[in-house]
């Protein structure tokens, strides 16, 4: 308890002392481009609009005997919910959604906020995240790392059928078009097959939407691609092709940090990375009985802070989502034009066809149970209290 205070304290001095300086360059946050001379209150209410997850303490231990707090451990999962939950805000409500304090907000918002609560029955709690890292190799209570958040959260989507999206993560610094295409229509998950032959026969007209600018049966795509831009320290010839990242309109930011501190990067001013900060451990919040959530806590209401993106530990992963094949493909071009162009060492590669060295891409699907992970661990409790009846009764 005396290093949360302590943690707190520290969190609200540095706020203090985030203020923007006086520039004329421009601040980019996800996709959105701000001028801190002529719309600085819009620049604070876009950062504010977006989730924020923090230590939290005093929820239901995790596994019924862990940890009832993830302070000092936690920081990489919640970067990994403020990166989903961006995706899920731009799924729902739209990537120029705002929020007000006091203002009533839609059901789709309170919904997207309870995926988050730390209980066991929600799909994207800390209690799900760190039970599922488990089958990653990292016990209940250790630091997790940006790959290992982006392969918890590509298992947990697939028993989310609210949200149904579809979470690749890049193998060997290669996203493959082909596989996400692949994925995101296939009939095994919320597409059908008639979904796919009309997709087919769209693609042979060179129609990708239909009258309604949506793409009928694509499956919203969360693309998480890991990178290590350096050995000890970040490599400066790869600094303007990340930055270059946060400027396009998919942009969910970057899981990314210092040696086992983990923030959430949402842009960037000059050579500064923009980011939140997941280091301040914040009281257990419930949704009320009407299924609200006390809203306050997770929105960051002061200035970002901001560290020189040379300070990057170089292990990181970007994050972008495509509501519709039309953004994939609008990606696709804007990676091929800004990030791969004269790019001597490339961040990361963008191939057509899957590598013939490579293993079959077969789609993820979910596991053949009738359970979600919280069930399990529930019915599973509930078995060792019906052994321990019956070694009582046969005593």
């Amino acid at each position: 308890s005396v290093l949360s205070r302590y943690e707190n304290q520290i969190t609200i001095l540095s706020d203090y002392l985030e203020e923007f300086p006086e520039t004329d360059e421009p601040v980019w946050i996800l996709g959105r481009q701000h001028h801190l001379n002529t719309d600085k209150s819009k620049l604070l209410l876009d950062i504010s609009a977006r989730l924020w997850f923090t230590y939290r303490r005093k929820f239901s231990p995790i596994g019924g005997t862990g940890p009832s707090s993830d302070a000092g451990w936690g920081c990489m999962l919640r970067c990994g919910q403020m990166m989903l939950a961006q995706a899920l805000i731009c799924r729902h409500l739209g990537r120029d959604w705002q929020w007000e304090k006091h203002k009533k907000q839609p059901e789709e918002y309170h919904r997207i906020l309870r995926c988050f609560l730390d209980r066991k029955d929600c799909c994207y709690s800390i209690h799900q995240m760190a039970q599922m890292g488990v089958g990653e190799g990292k016990s209940i209570g250790e630091w997790f790392g940006p790959n290992t958040v982006a392969q918890v959260l590509k298992k947990l989507a697939l028993f989310d059928e609210w949200n149904s999206l579809a979470v690749y993560v890049s193998m060997d610094n290669t996203v493959v078009i082909e596989d996400i295409k692949k994925m995101c229509w296939s009939p095994a998950q919320s597409s059908s097959i008639a979904h796919s032959s009309a997709h087919l026969h769209r693609s042979a007209l060179g129609q990708n939407k239909n009258t309604a600018g949506l793409c009928p049966g694509w499956k919203p795509l969360l693309l998480i691609i890991p990178l290590r831009l350096g050995i000890n320290h970040i490599n400066p010839v790869y600094i303007d092709a990340f930055k270059e990242c946060f400027k396009m309109p998919q942009s969910l930011g970057a899981l990314g940090g210092k040696p086992n501190n983990a923030y959430y990067f949402i842009g960037f001013l000059g050579n500064e990375l923009i980011y939140l900060d997941p280091h301040t451990t914040q009281s257990f919040v419930d949704s009320e009985e009407n299924g609200t959530v006390d809203d306050k806590s997770f929105h960051c209401q002061q200035a970002p802070h901001r560290m020189k993106i040379m300070n990057l530990d170089p292990s990181v992963a970007l994050g972008f989502f495509c509501k519709e094949e039309c953004d994939f493909d609008n990606w696709c071009s804007l990676v091929q034009k800004e990030i791969l162009k004269q790019q001597s060492l490339r961040m990361f590669e963008l191939v057509q066809k899957h590598p013939p060295h490579w293993p079959p891409f077969i789609p993820p699907t979910k596991p053949e149970v009738t359970t979600t992970g919280a069930e399990l661990i529930e019915s599973t409790d509930k078995l060792f209290e019906l052994e321990e009846e019956f070694e009582i009764l046969s005593v």
